[in-house]
């Protein structure tokens, strides 16, 4: 994996994107509720667009685009942006915007991302997500387009918390829960840091920006060999239910096993029992899932 690196920020921010006369216009004032935070620094969109490697045919989902900094650079480069926007207000001024622009190939749809997915929209074809997400809603995005959604993106190139992309991206010894259920679905990687600088208003952190390319199952919710998620993720929320504690014990409580038909299970795996969950990978659990179904 790549270093990550800082995408630096100008001194002026205001003066890269020209958004003060639309917030003087329409009044804007973030919410907070909703985690509104603008990015406003130029060359961050420019990575953010460079990562998502856009293409002419391309379909891009936009999660809260606000007043449509991002949006306007993805429609130039796709055929089509579907931006959802939960704010009524932004929906208005972000109509406005684009049609300031001239830009007729973005669908603007009202609603609550984790919610409308089986109703107001459908996406049959392949398709990517890209978004400057607020940071309350980040894990449950992840999860909805990893393993709720039927059709599953090509990639998602999110703008999310600093310390939310190093825990999903961790390796043992550093592993968690967050990190395991992302990697078995994907593969993530942290592109470059993003300064709370390039955000108006500005957050009390930094940010950065992830580029997640999920791994592509069948249908049925089974892995390598027939194995069901379900139970994979039986196994693991039982090896981190107490952090801190040994595994053994951990598991053979998480499990409902004997404690030493459940030291002889990991040792079989190469584990000792005296090892805590964050230091095991994702190819561990699934070797120990493995072992569970046959026991």
């Amino acid at each position: 994996m790549d270093v990550a690196r800082d995408v630096a920020c100008p001194k002026n921010l205001m003066s890269q994107i020209p958004i003060g006369k639309i917030i003087k216009k329409y009044k804007i004032r973030p919410s907070k509720g909703l985690g509104q935070n603008f990015l406003v620094d130029k060359r961050v969109l420019q990575k953010i667009v460079a990562t998502a490697e856009l293409k002419p045919d391309d379909i891009v989902l936009e999660i809260g685009p606000g007043i449509g900094n991002l949006t306007q650079e993805l429609a130039k480069r796709v055929k089509k942006v579907i931006a959802i926007e939960k704010d009524i207000k932004m929906v208005e001024i972000l109509k406005n915007v684009l049609d300031e622009q001239g830009i007729q190939n973005v669908e603007i749809i009202n609603g609550d991302i984790l919610k409308i997915q089986n109703s107001k929209f459908k996406i049959q074809n392949s398709y990517k997500v890209v978004a400057n997400l607020p940071y309350y809603i980040t894990s449950p995005v992840i999860r909805l387009f990893l393993e709720k959604v039927e059709v599953k993106p090509q990639q998602m190139v999110l703008m999310v918390q600093k310390e939310v992309a190093q825990r999903i991206v961790a390796q043992p010894p550093d592993m968690n829960l967050l990190a395991v259920s992302v990697q078995f679905y994907a593969k993530p990687e942290i592109i470059s840091y993003v300064s709370k600088r390039a955000f108006w208003p500005s957050p009390k952190v930094d940010s950065a920006i992830i580029k997640i390319i999920p791994r592509q199952f069948g249908k049925k919710a089974t892995i390598v060999g027939n194995l069901p998620r379900e139970l994979f993720f039986k196994v693991v929320r039982a090896g981190f239910s107490h952090p801190r504690k040994q595994l053994l014990n951990n598991l053979a409580s998480g499990l409902k096993l004997d404690k030493e038909k459940m030291k002889e299970w990991l040792l079989k795996n190469n584990i000792q029992p005296s090892q805590r969950a964050e230091t095991l990978s994702v190819e561990d659990w699934l070797n120990l899932a493995k072992c569970f179904k046959m026991k």
